[in-house]
């Protein structure tokens, strides 16, 4: 049988297209209801009368995928807190005034340069029950406040909604949040919070004691600082303590997968489990006694590295694998996949949009369809160079199948991946051996010499060997412009060469052209959008001004003089050539008259010198320019105001109220964020 002729293939293509278009669509959740009901009594029909040869069997399959649509897309509604009516979006002035929050810490994220930050879970406002999730940002002290897991905090304070990115095609941090069904912030210091006397007990706080018990035992042994951060990532999935240096030597040399507790992971928490299994007798009740201490391990191991959706995925899927041998049955990978897809999103929806749980099922994906095609071009005698040549084949399949995925939301391209894969996997098996084994019995309060000085060891040769490769920047491809109809063009593409490649027939030539040429059109469709665009933006930049014009895909700069000359430098313009497919071509000084698309601009910096004969039609404020902008109205009255996040606040707050009282629209790039001129 065919993958894609298992019915539970249909169902689940079906089901994941419910949820897609829920999360699109905001569809009414009443009417959803409705077309779900007339559709499962359309089924119950359809079935009768397919018993009955009344009708073809066809109908009854059609409808069964309309069905698990509709159920798709109730999942994804009935899992959206912003529906439940208990939710703090729906409270009255949320986001205008001071509340008593009483909450429930739930996981603690990685720290900012000023905050400690924690996911909470929401129990009362003021004195009424509400549901819901926030981020709690504590500002850091010289007292250093310790929170932990399962603490019941009351904090009087406001709500931050998030917003969107304040300036363009930056990484929107907002939506990244609602995608986890957490719509505020909350900011406040540890001299505002009460905490109380009763810990939430559940187990996230459990999970959290046991990790922070593994992490104090190694910290006793003496284990470098550096090297158990690492470790603790590799082992227990918490990234919050690496330096930003690591990770980006991880990213460059291609190899920041590892850092994500995965299936690699997981593969081998099975493969060690299972070995350590093998004295017990192989009978009926001893298959069945391995069986549960296996899923018990793998979900033990799950919850301690956080639920992630990387590690749920993988925690499911070899689950199956492990009950298909058990049951003594051969196991489909395809179908245990579309198992484990399957359930995970009838729990948890919202991880279909998460970049990795993307990049995870695509990796595997690609690696257990387009790798055996790869492996099979050369055959190796010799058993070291085909271990090689199988990691290489491994690698390869991954990288080919997530690099539209990558580039699309990355935009970069780590030449020497395959070096890294060959390199780090062999080393990685035995880091993980003996990580596992330390973690263990560093949670019995035993971290023995013999073990945890050669897993410090093989992590310190781990990330020299990364640093070495990363250092490599010349085959590191960065600012790789890339969009959604290229990134869906491309798998297209992809999909029907390796069709073709593995049983070449004329039809599937013909279908590999046509998807050239989407691809093609893709391409010639993106460029001539941009060709006909013409914008002038000024950014939000701290302490600084920042505006571009871009005419088609020619974008000129005006900036002060240290700011041209880092400006290749500079994340927040990169950002906005790479999203606009740009170059950079002129960089020029701040001038104080600008004409753009028949508007005329004046810019007043610090000097506050402008020309007295011009009425512009926009006036942009910048540096903190010491003007009376009532007087200033007097004699030019512009469409609009823009004040740029280079000035003082407190000055913006006056020149606001200047222009309400004299009703002329006031844009703050600090509080509205970018402002742009078609």
């Amino acid at each position: 049988m065919k993958v894609l002729q298992f019915p539970l293939a249909r169902i689940t293509v079906g089901f994941v297209l419910g949820i897609i278009a829920a999360f699109y669509s905001k569809a009414n959740p009443q009417i959803v209801f409705f077309l779900l009901f007339i559709t499962f009594l359309a089924l119950g029909i359809t079935w009768f009368l397919s018993r009955k040869n009344k009708i073809s069997p066809l109908y009854f399959g059609l409808t069964a995928c309309l069905l698990s649509f509709f159920i798709g897309m109730i999942t994804h509604i009935t899992h959206n807190d912003f529906f439940q009516k208990s939710n703090y979006t729906h409270y009255s002035s949320i986001y205008e005034k001071p509340l008593l929050l009483t909450i429930t810490l739930r996981e603690k994220l990685k720290s900012s340069t000023a905050n400690d930050r924690y996911i909470a879970i929401v129990n009362r406002i003021d004195q009424l029950e509400s549901t819901g999730r926030l981020i709690l940002n504590i500002r850091k002290d010289s007292l250093r406040h310790v929170f932990q897991i399962g603490d019941n905090l009351q904090i009087k304070t406001t709500l931050h909604k998030n917003s969107p990115p304040n300036n363009p095609n930056q990484f929107d941090y907002s939506k990244y949040l609602e995608n986890k069904q957490i719509f505020a912030q909350v900011y406040t210091e540890s001299g505002e919070i009460k905490i109380g006397t009763e810990i939430d007990k559940s187990i996230w706080y459990y999970t959290s004691k046991l990790r922070s018990k593994i992490i104090h035992n190694l910290e006793k042994s003496n284990f470098n600082k550096t090297e158990l951060n690492v470790a603790i990532a590799l082992i227990l999935g918490q990234q919050q303590d690496i330096s930003p240096e690591i990770i980006r030597d991880y990213q460059y040399a291609g190899a920041i997968h590892i850092l994500s507790v995965s299936g690699l992971h997981i593969g081998f928490i099975l493969l060690f489990v299972t070995f350590i299994l093998k004295p017990l007798p192989n009978t009926k009740r001893g298959s069945f006694i391995k069986l549960l201490i296996i899923l018990a391990s793998l979900s033990l191991f799950g919850i301690i590295a956080g639920l992630a959706p990387s590690v749920v995925r993988s925690v499911t899927m070899f689950s199956f694998v492990a009950i298909g041998n058990h049951l003594r049955r051969s196991v489909n990978i395809y179908h245990t996949l579309l198992v484990s897809i399957l359930i995970i999103l009838l729990f948890e929806p919202s991880f279909l949009f998460d970049v990795g749980f993307q990049l995870s099922y695509i990796a595997l994906f690609f690696i257990i369809w387009l790798q055996p095609l790869l492996a099979s071009f050369w055959l190796p005698k010799n058993k070291i160079t085909k271990y090689i040549w199988d990691i290489l084949t491994v690698s390869f399949a991954a990288q080919i199948g997530t690099l539209p995925l990558s580039i699309y939301y990355f935009h970069q391209f780590p030449g020497l991946f395959f070096v890294t894969n060959l390199v780090i996997i062999p080393l990685l098996s035995i880091i993980m051996i003996l990580g596992v084994l330390v973690m263990v019995l560093a949670a019995f309060g035993y971290v023995p010499f013999v073990f945890a000085k050669p897993l410090e060891w093989s992590i310190y040769y781990l990330n020299k060997i990364i640093n070495a490769i990363a250092s490599l920047e010349q085959f590191i491809i960065h600012n790789i412009s890339f969009n959604y109809s290229l990134l869906i063009s491309s798998y297209l593409l992809l999909i029907a060469i390796i069709i073709w490649f593995k049983k070449p027939t004329f039809n599937k030539l013909i279908l590999a052209l046509i998807t050239i040429i989407i691809l093609q059109i893709s391409f010639l469709q993106t460029r001539y959008n941009i060709k006909n665009q013409k914008e002038w933006v000024v950014f939000n930049l701290k302490r600084n001004t920042l505006i571009t014009e871009r005419n088609s895909n020619d974008v000129s700069l005006y900036a002060n003089d240290s700011l041209l000359k880092i400006s290749r430098k500079n994340t927040i313009l990169n950002s906005y050539l790479v999203g606009n497919f740009s170059d950079l071509k002129t960089k020029r000084r701040m001038q104080n008259v600008v004409f753009f698309n028949g508007k005329k601009i004046i810019i007043i910096d610090s000097l506050g010198i402008y020309p007295k004969n011009i009425k512009p039609d926009i006036l942009l404020l910048t540096q903190s320019p010491k003007i009376n902008l009532e007087r200033l109205f007097q004699s030019i009255k512009p469409e609009i105001v823009i004040a740029d996040a280079s000035n003082f606040k407190t000055i913006q707050k006056f020149w606001k109220a200047t222009c309400t009282k004299q009703k002329i629209p006031f844009h703050a790039t600090g509080e509205k964020g970018f402002y742009k001129l078609n």
